[in-house]
């Protein structure tokens, strides 16, 4: 006679094989919301249609900032960046450091602004370079504008002119503290004889926006004067670069 066979009793799935205290949620890629793609399409139309001009600074840094924070709501960052620095270009030129200080502020939002900052300059550089100097003076005004204006220290540059006043080099000589740049007149005419140069553009910032020379912006310029004369350079002019405005050594009676 044959046994029949009771079936098994049912038996709960083991804890081991699904823990729900170990579930966790995914996060999926999504796309931001519906009111955030309408306001960067707006952006960009306006900027497409009307230019940078048509635009308010804390909307043209929402559309740099879109690329760094493709998901995210960059309005309040922007207007942070805008409260924090005064404005587009103190924004663009600030160092890293300071720009991290900013909620929100990441190291790829740093990144992005430092490669417009870096483009602006070099595209302010290829109009002067390798170009007469007389012909071309608003365009090296742009461009010391553009690389020092916004700066929060002083910087210290050197435009070297071949005997045609063509612009063959453009050298950053020293960097300083807000309201001091050290600067050795003996290195700038040492480097001008390396170069071939025959005449000079000493250029500094003045961080206070203020660019009236100091006594000691008056005595270097007169050491570089001197020395380079003594070698046959000339000392063109000096030129300090405030916010919004420059002063010229020549022009104002100081060379």
């Amino acid at each position: 006679m044959t046994t029949p066979v009771t079936p098994s009793a049912f038996r709960e799935m083991p804890d081991w094989l699904f823990d729900l205290e170990e579930a966790r949620p995914v996060a999926l890629p999504s796309r931001p919301p519906s009111y955030l793609r309408n306001h960067r399409k707006h952006l960009q139309e306006r900027f497409f249609e009307g230019g940078a001009q048509a635009m308010p600074d804390y909307e043209l840094l929402e559309l740099i900032l879109y690329r760094a924070l493709p998901r995210a709501d960059v309005k309040p960052i922007a207007s942070a960046l805008i409260d924090h620095f005064g404005d587009y270009n103190r924004v663009i030129s600030a160092p890293i450091p300071r720009l991290l200080e900013v909620a929100g502020v990441d190291l790829s939002v740093a990144q992005e602004l430092k490669i417009v900052e870096a483009a602006a300059h070099r595209l302010a550089r290829a109009r002067v370079m390798q170009r007469p100097v007389i012909s071309s003076w608003d365009a090296v005004i742009d461009y010391c504008h553009t690389t020092m204006a916004h700066r929060e220290t002083e910087q210290f540059r050197v435009l070297y002119l071949d005997r045609k006043n063509i612009l063959i080099a453009d050298e950053e000589q020293a960097r300083g503290t807000v309201d001091h740049v050290p600067v050795y007149p003996r290195e700038v005419v040492k480097r001008a004889l390396e170069l071939n140069a025959s005449a000079l553009i000493l250029v500094h910032n003045h961080p206070s926006g203020d660019p009236t020379p100091s006594d000691a912006d008056i005595s270097m310029t007169n050491q570089i004067r001197d020395a380079a004369e003594a070698l046959d350079i000339q000392l063109h002019d000096h030129l300090i670069i405030g916010k919004s405005v420059e002063l010229s050594f020549r022009g104002s009676g100081y060379l």
